[in-house]
């Protein structure tokens, strides 16, 4: 049996905590309102400058992106959600076909309970309906803290037939959680181990509160292969937590922190800012946290975003049909190409060039190539 060697403390009574937890986490995220009550993502201070003359046929706009030598049609990444419930499965392989039908990418949900209960592993597995994609494994990375060694993550790799292994980061929701992990002491050394010792790429990724410059530059230096900043202004993970604690002491801590954390914004440019200043060019940048339309997966592409994830958008069709999801991501990747056609962007490079997308504090340039005024 494949939990053999995975640490004792995860009894009955443990997986039946993280299967409640996941159920949980599905209802609260499809009924309530879990949205950061006041802080945004930032990108609403962004705007293209629209070009009159864009010179370009729509047909010919190249919104392609290759990333770990995978072709996606689009910088679009299902963003990890769930796994290890009947329901969960469901939202997964629904999800999986939308991608394969549209050649974009996903990740799975942490993958702890197909580790440690082997016959919840089915609930992960999407290969057999999405062949083609760029799939992303998933763990927590604080589970390096508690037994978890560089084979379990390889084992969540395989189990999956993953491309890469994301290592979440989520300090903030464990510790309103009850079962909450809160030892992070001395994670980053074993975090490096897991990039040296896996043969796939290794994403660090936060989910929701963002990656600062100082953490960038730890996991830069570490190996990590892509970092996925996850910055706040989407889902608030704590005002998920606060609606499932079980005390009126967990859910006044959870709710004290609805507000926490760096907008997507601010943390894609400093990661982004750190990654030049290491010469790191070659490491991979993820934006997600708040994205919910294709001009904000265009915004994120144009601050330096390879790929943009998103969540919400995708769990509300997905509990409908592959055809929802499918007809979602369709009308995103229709809102990017026409932002990029509108902005003379003929590719996601074009839509990088100074000039292309400004802050809104900045005066209105009088040539937006000339980079006297951009991002």
């Amino acid at each position: 049996m494949e939990t053999a060697n995975l640490p004792t403390r995860c009894g009955k009574a443990a997986f039946l905590t993280i299967d409640q937890r996941k159920a949980d986490h599905i209802r609260i995220n499809l009924e309530e309102d879990v949205q950061f009550p006041g802080l945004t993502t930032g990108l609403e201070a962004y705007r293209f400058v629209h070009q009159a003359l864009p010179e370009l046929d729509l047909v010919e706009v190249d919104t392609r992106v290759c990333v770990f030598q995978k072709w996606v049609a689009a910088p679009i990444l299902v963003s990890s959600m769930t796994g290890g419930t009947p329901q969960a499965q469901t939202i997964n392989r629904t999800l999986a076909e939308a991608a394969q039908a549209r050649n974009l990418a996903m990740g799975l949900g942490s993958q702890r309970a197909g580790l440690e209960r082997g016959e919840t592993a089915a609930t992960f597995r999407v290969r057999d309906v999405a062949p083609d994609i760029l799939l992303f494994a998933n763990l927590g990375a604080v589970q390096l803290n508690y037994g978890y060694t560089v084979d379990d993550c390889r084992r969540a790799v395989e189990m999956i037939e993953a491309d890469a292994l994301i290592l979440h980061l989520n300090p903030l929701q464990e510790v309103v959680q009850a079962e909450g992990d809160t030892n992070w002491r001395g994670l980053l050394g074993k975090i490096e181990r897991v990039c040296r010792g896996l043969a796939v790429p290794v994403v660090a990724k936060e989910v929701g509160w963002g990656i600062s410059a100082q953490t960038a530059r730890r996991l830069l230096d570490a190996g990590i292969s892509a970092i996925d900043v996850a910055g706040a202004g989407g889902t608030s993970w704590s005002q998920v937590e606060m609606h499932r604690a079980a005390t009126p002491r967990l859910r006044r801590l959870a709710g004290a922190f609805a507000d926490w954390g760096i907008p997507t914004a601010d943390s894609l440019q400093g990661v982004c800012r750190v990654r030049e200043e290491m010469g790191r060019g070659h490491v991979h940048l993820f934006a997600s946290g708040g994205i919910r339309s294709g001009q904000e997966i265009a915004k994120c592409a144009a601050l330096g975003a390879d790929l943009v994830g998103l969540a919400s958008p995708f769990l509300k069709r997905a509990v409908e049909s592959v055809e929802a999801v499918a007809e979602e991501m369709e009308i995103l990747e229709a809102e990017l190409r026409i932002a990029m056609f509108c902005s003379g962007a003929a590719n996601l490079a074009a839509l990088r060039r100074p000039g292309v997308l400004i802050h809104t504090r900045e005066p209105y340039p009088g040539d937006p190539h000339t980079g006297d005024s951009h991002v």
